[in-house]
């Protein structure tokens, strides 16, 4: 038996398991899967061919002081995995986006926390154990490794990876390996840019950029300075407009002097 609301919004070839309970104010893609035990609160807008696993629960009221019964939302994309005991809060009025997103062919694995006002890409992956505190941003086809702990209001960049067990207080750029104690650079996400389409000429652009901001011992300022007088290019514009937009300041270089982290 489960619980589903009669105004409560379903798509075609919908599966519901015994116990799940559907709130009146949800919309559910068609051909999504929602498992045993799964709660989806008013406000959850699921999308399409999702699969949502026994315990978790969807748009359930922001673990924020300042909220105050508003409106909200939190919207899971399309082909989207959330695995069991996932909690997505819904956003707030105090960041002025009343939701939270989670992106398409994005996979959120087990006891995942993913707060009010988050905005998670898409074909993302977040490990088992992740919490990601309020209005964070987290870029398409980043990865964070399990357990890591990100700050409220950081930004993770696109094609970033994250080891496990990271403490996430800066802002980490796009196309980078984070890891270490604080979290440092650790060096291109080579093998992911690869696996994603990446030639090699643009990976070693990517490559040019981080030496100026990271070994050539220049501040922050003036690498981008130095760094905007590259080539034009995709990849760095992206990079430094996250920079020059990082409100946290970004992670440094690894003390140790190490190049590469293990992830």
């Amino acid at each position: 038996m489960n619980n589903i609301h009669p105004e409560a919004k379903i798509g075609k070839n919908v599966v519901v398991e015994p116990f799940a309970t559907i709130h009146k104010d949800v919309v559910v893609g068609d051909g999504t899967w929602v498992g045993a035990n799964a709660v989806l609160m008013n406000g959850t807008r699921i999308g399409k061919n999702c699969k949502i696993y026994p315990g978790a629960v969807i748009a359930g009221e922001p673990q924020d002081l300042k909220f105050n019964g508003e409106f909200s939302t939190a919207e899971i994309g399309d082909n989207t995995t959330i695995r069991e005991f996932v909690t997505v809060n819904r956003g707030t009025a105090a960041s002025g986006k009343l939701r939270t997103v989670v992106g398409s062919n994005t996979l959120v694995m087990s006891y995942v926390h993913i707060a009010h006002d988050c905005c998670v890409g898409s074909n993302v992956i977040l490990a088992g154990y992740t919490g990601l505190a309020g209005e964070l941003e987290v870029g398409d086809w980043a990865i964070i490794g399990g357990g890591a702990l990100a700050h409220q209001f950081v930004h993770i960049g696109e094609h970033a990876m994250i080891s496990g067990g990271a403490k996430i207080g800066k802002d980490v750029p796009p196309y980078v390996l984070a890891g270490h104690e604080p979290l440092a650079y650790g060096g291109v996400n080579v093998i992911g840019l690869r696996r994603r389409g990446y030639t090699a000429e643009q990976v070693e652009k990517i490559h040019d950029i981080y030496r100026i901001l990271y070994q050539s011992k220049l501040n922050v300022t003036q690498a981008c300075e130095e760094i905007d007088k590259l080539p034009a290019g995709a990849e760095r514009d992206v990079i430094l407009n996250f920079i020059r937009g990082s409100k946290r300041g970004i992670i440094r270089a690894n003390v140790s002097g190490a190049a590469e982290v293990e992830l």
